[in-house]
């Protein structure tokens, strides 16, 4: 067996989770582990615009590789469009350094910014496909600390806690536990902004979660957004930019205009129409969106992110694999599909 096929299969063993409604998990760990180093792997060019650091081990560019090596010259070439592109990474497990500081002593070599996803919360997803999390308050403070550590001096973006607010907003995260989610929020913040060049946006759901967008800005002032840069929305989800932007920026107005990032990583199509119980998880037909940018065109709107990365399942649902698993038929589909 090839080391290309090792490292995939190892990916796929090691991959994991993806939010009910925002977001993927440890994916990143996964995109790490065992994959071939910078330097012996190619390295991409992000659009213009981005200042981010494209990781070329990820599952999409060991695929591509792959399917390059078995003569699948234009599935591999289609694949290209989600390899070429930063994705963030979601450090997984009790210490999140190794991967870390990983991603960002490669950043560091190209002079780029490294994309992470904070999402250790206790109590996490309420029990669904990406349930889990620190197993309580102590055990995520050490976490965070350890993953702020980690990024030192760093450039770095760090994207915290996907759902975590919405779902207290939604009543699915039981309200005895709401006042130590929000006191923990706004410890992260407080840590990871201790460090001298990495930024931090609270993620804040998107706009069919909480349609209602003023619901949110009470949970979000508790949780500590005035001391993070601003707000993470879409993550993971398939709203459009437009409307993305447009919630973003109403929620903005409410928060003493704090700018915002939007995930944009497979909204290319918009949602799939239906029941929105449903229309998240691995919804067919979909597309890549804008691709990583901080040439956004509204001050307020930092960048568009491809925070969820494209490809990994959202959950066992529509045939997928378990949340947060390498999909190559997803994976594939997305590019096919995609108008960037």
């Amino acid at each position: 067996m090839s080391r290309l096929i090792r490292n995939l299969a190892a990916l796929a063993a090691l991959g994991l989770a993806a939010g009910c409604s925002s977001g993927p998990v440890d994916g990143g760990a996964s995109a790490i582990a065992g994959g071939t180093t910078a330097k012996a792997a190619r390295k991409a060019t992000p659009a213009p615009g981005s200042p981010f650091w494209v990781d070329p081990s990820s599952p999409a560019a060991l695929q591509m590789r792959l399917w390059q090596r078995q003569g699948r010259t234009e599935d591999a070439e289609l694949l290209k469009r989600i390899a070429d592109q930063p994705a963030a990474l979601w450090p997984a497990g009790d210490d999140p350094a190794p991967a870390i500081r990983k991603a960002t002593k490669a950043a560091e070599e190209e002079g780029r910014t490294a994309l992470f996803v904070a999402y250790n919360i206790p109590h996490r997803d309420c029990g669904q496909h990406s349930a889990g999390g620190a197993y309580d308050a102590a055990a995520y403070r050490q976490w965070i600390d350890r993953f702020a550590h980690a990024i030192g001096g760093s450039k770095a973006l760090v994207v915290l806690e996907p759902d975590a607010v919405a779902h207290i907003v939604d009543g699915c995260t039981p309200r005895r536990y709401h006042a130590e989610r929000e006191q923990l929020l706004r410890e992260a913040i407080d840590r990871l902004k201790a460090q001298p060049r990495t930024k931090v946006y609270l993620d804040a759901g998107n706009p069919t979660w909480i349609q209602e967008h003023w619901r949110m800005t009470g949970p979000l002032r508790r949780a500590g957004i005035a001391d993070a840069d601003g707000f993470s929305l879409n993550v993971s989800n398939f709203q459009t930019d437009t409307a993305t932007k447009t919630y973003g920026l109403r929620l903005s107005s409410r928060l003493g205009g704090k700018h915002f990032v939007v995930d944009s990583s497979r909204n290319g199509n918009g949602p799939l129409n239906g029941d929105r119980g449903t229309a998240w998880c691995n919804p067919p037909g979909r597309a890549l969106g804008t691709r990583p940018t901080t040439e956004t065109g509204e001050p307020a709107l930092d960048a568009y992110l491809w925070i969820k990365r494209p490809g990994e399942s959202d959950g066992e649902c529509r045939g997928g694999p378990a949340a947060g698993t390498w999909w190559p038929s997803y994976a594939l589909g997305l590019a096919r599909n995609s108008k960037a």
